[in-house]
């Protein structure tokens, strides 16, 4: 019963620093409510009898990450930026594509078979780390290579945004 009220509270947490995240207009404000949001997952990880995970999300994603994240928002003065007003076009077409993605996800959901082990084995080790490197290199190697495209994109745009602001435009 503990766990499935720290379960609700996570979860209500996890969803109000989400919409703090893309609701604030300081862009300082928003990666910070972005930490508080990756602290939550650790704390559904550890939930889960993942600690390594919890403290490889805890130190690679809230430290590292959003330290980077921060520098560049401060290098590029993001966060005295309120948003141009000719970017209207940008709202419906993110509505479309969040759709999209939420009823991508919902269909693979639905299309899972749901299996329960038997019920006299142990549970698979979750957070063992030879076990995390053996599923990342076999069973899951295409997200793996995807998110590594979808953070070289990001390097990229980052790299654009610098060099447009630096030139004075």
């Amino acid at each position: 019963m503990g766990e499935w009220i720290a379960f609700l509270v996570l979860a209500a947490v996890a969803i109000a620093t989400a919409l703090g995240t893309v609701a604030v207009r300081n862009a300082v404000h928003s990666a910070l409510f972005l930490v508080l949001n990756l602290l939550t997952v650790a704390a559904f990880y550890l939930l889960l009898n993942a600690p390594f995970v919890a403290m490889v999300q805890i130190a690679v994603y809230a430290g590292a990450v959003m330290v980077l994240f921060l520098f560049v928002i401060m290098m590029l003065g993001a966060e005295r930026v309120s948003g141009a007003p000719g970017m209207r076009w940008q709202i419906p077409l993110a509505l479309a594509w969040g759709g999209i993605l939420i009823g991508g996800i919902l269909f693979a959901f639905l299309q899972a078979p749901m299996e329960l082990p038997p019920a006299g084995s142990p549970p698979a080790p979750l957070g063992d780390p030879a076990a995390i490197g053996g599923r990342l290199l076999t069973t899951h190697a295409l997200p793996f290579e995807v998110t590594s495209v979808l953070l070289l994109i990001a390097m990229v745009g980052v790299v654009v945004l610098a060099r447009h602001h630096g030139s004075g435009g």
